[in-house]
């Protein structure tokens, strides 16, 4: 919608960081990849309202988007949030396959599917993926070809951990169809890997990266968290020269959320050992400075990506999109997530399964869908999450197409949330620029801030949810 190129590679890091903004504005926000954020969902919503969705979007025959979440970890990570069960079992693993061929096999049933459905975008989160035998990658993939069928050009990604993955791994990874892989790093410092029980080495890393280039894959990413124990800019700013010597297309460097009360194995790591909010600032300003240096282009939120990269065409041609994934080349479509705790979209809904292997065997082994809860969506909420979208995207929106496209008056329908813009704008975060919303690079790093101020559900409720920091 917006008609505002937004990509831009910072030439110094002062275009991108300014730390008298990132502290004023630094407060806790959902990171939109969905609008309303999952926080909102509840238990009303459940298997009879998935159903109709998913009968709606049978209708419209349209290509689809796939998450499969697969949980097993062999050992555990101190930071991880994910929803994961630690187990060296593959007996566990299995007999989860078949499971998700059952719940494949039970939506596009409901889904009164008469041939393949189209498929654009395939993503393996975990969890490790890569836990799985060949035995059982094979297997879960031929289902899913069974039901699905995997278009020329999607995007068919997987995350990798690199300490458990053989270089066969990785060809029979790309003989399946996969053409992307994210691959895990963290910080490459011992002191640091040791204090949240994941030692990875250098060479592990560079060996996966170079297989990927043989054997075809498109796209490599790499994911890096700053604020973990023991971390110091000198430190961090060591690992980030090792990986940009690993050449990758895109980079993501998450903000490390300390949540120890929601998340259990976070309690194994001494609060004493994070490093100060300076410290904090200074590891993502040298960051950023040493990425545009090495000419990434800053895509929004923690990505970042080469020039030539899809996903900075895409945001350049105003073409980016947003999903539970992250940032994505794809044209917006529904995704049917499948296994524990996965959230899908689906016409005008969010869905998420249960998040215990009991329930969701026992669910399917009554013919039910494990649906645990969701959100129905009303036409604000499609209205709302299409700004916020576009937001989190372009960095930009312009207000009277968007009044054109919704039939509304943006100045009075949104008469409180432009009231709010108001202190955003004197902070210089955003601009006017005649009809248009303008994030300029300054306040780009705050994004979030600036959708925040539409999102109708943050502002009424009184449950504000537990969220990350913005940075």
């Amino acid at each position: 919608m917006s008609s505002v190129a937004a990509g831009s590679t910072p030439n110094e890091k002062d275009a991108l960081f300014h730390p008298e903004l990132l502290q004023k504005f630094d407060i806790n926000g959902p990171r939109y990849t969905s609008y309303p954020s999952a926080d909102r969902f509840h238990n009303q919503f459940g298997e009879a309202d998935y159903l109709g969705a998913l009968k709606r979007v049978a209708q419209a025959n349209e290509p689809l988007s796939l998450y499969f979440h697969l949980p097993f970890c062999p050992n555990i990570c101190y930071y991880c949030g994910c929803n994961k069960i630690i187990t060296k079992d593959h007996g566990r693993s299995a007999k989860y396959i078949k499971y998700l061929a059952k719940e494949m096999a039970m939506v596009c049933a409901a889904m009164g599917a008469q041939k393949k459905i189209p498929v654009t975008q395939l993503h393996w989160g975990g969890g490790t993926p890569t836990f799985l035998s060949h035995e059982e990658m094979i297997e879960l993939m031929h289902h899913t070809r069974e039901h699905f069928d995997l278009l020329p050009g999607g995007e068919y990604s997987i995350e990798i951990d690199p300490r458990r993955v053989t270089e066969a791994d990785i060809a029979l990874l790309a003989e399946l169809g996969f053409n992307r892989i994210s691959l895990g790093v963290q910080d490459f410092n011992l002191e640091v890997q040791q204090a949240v029980h994941r030692v990875q080495t250098i060479e592990e890393t560079r060996a996966v990266m170079d297989w990927s280039r043989r054997y075809g894959f498109k796209s490599r990413s790499v994911d890096l968290i700053y604020g973990l124990p023991k971390q110091t800019p000198e430190t961090f700013k060591e690992t980030v020269d090792v990986v940009l010597k690993m050449n990758p297309d895109r980079l993501s460097v998450y903000n490390y959320a300390h949540l120890p009360h929601i998340f259990k194995p976070q309690r194994r790591i001494s609060e004493a050992d994070l490093p100060g909010a300076a410290d904090k600032l200074d590891i993502l300003s040298n960051t950023i400075a040493r990425l545009g240096q090495a000419g990434y282009v800053f895509i929004g939120m923690d990505h970042f990506a080469k020039p030539d990269d899809e996903l900075a065409i895409a945001q350049k041609e105003g073409k980016l999109h947003r999903n539970f994934q992250g940032y994505s080349t794809q044209a917006e479509c529904d995704l049917l997530a499948f296994g524990i705790s996965s959230i899908g979209k689906v016409d005008d809904s969010y869905s998420q399964n249960v998040r215990t292997l009991d329930e969701y065997y026992a669910a399917i082994d009554d013919s039910h869908l494990p649906i645990l809860r969701g959100l129905q969506l009303n036409k604000d909420d499609l209205l709302r999450r299409e700004l916020i979208g576009e937001l989190m995207c372009q960095f930009a929106l312009n207000t009277e197409q968007f009044s054109r496209s919704h039939q509304i008056d943006f100045a009075s329908y949104f008469k409180a949330e432009i009231e709010e813009l108001k202190h955003l704008e004197d902070a210089g975060l955003l601009e006017w620029r005649g009809a248009t919303i303008f994030v300029p690079i300054k306040g780009r790093l705050l994004a979030r801030r600036v959708a925040m101020t539409f999102d109708r559900h943050l502002r009424e409720s009184q449950a504000k949810g537990t969220y990350s920091k913005v940075l």
